[in-house]
C-alpha cells in the first residue's frame, strides 16, 4: 500500500524528491502517512479535498483484497 500511495503522490507534486511516505500498523489498522512539500500541500488535497478522498478510495479498493483496514493520513 506504501508503494501506491506514493506513486500517486509523486505524479501529482512539483517536488517528488520530498514525498514520504510511512507505514505503521496500529490496533485501528494499517495507516499510511504522507508528507509533501508545503507548496504542493494543495495539489495532494485539491479542491474541496476531492484529490486526497480520491487517493483514499484507491487505496481502499487496493485494501479490499487483503481485509485489513488502511487509514491515510496526509502530514503538513
Amino acid at each position: 500500500m506504501r508503494e501506491l500511495v506514493e506513486v500517486i503522490a509523486k505524479e501529482l507534486v512539483d517536488y517528488p524528491d520530498q514525498v514520504v511516505v510511512t507505514e505503521r500498523e496500529t490496533e485501528k489498522g494499517l495507516v499510511i502517512e504522507l508528507k509533501v512539500a508545503d507548496s504542493d500541500m494543495g495539489k495532494v488535497i485539491g479542491k474541496q479535498g476531492r484529490i486526497a478522498n480520491a487517493i483514499r478510495s484507491v487505496v481502499k479498493a487496493a485494501a479490499s483484497k487483503t481485509d485489513k483496514r488502511v487509514i491515510v493520513d496526509i502530514l503538513q
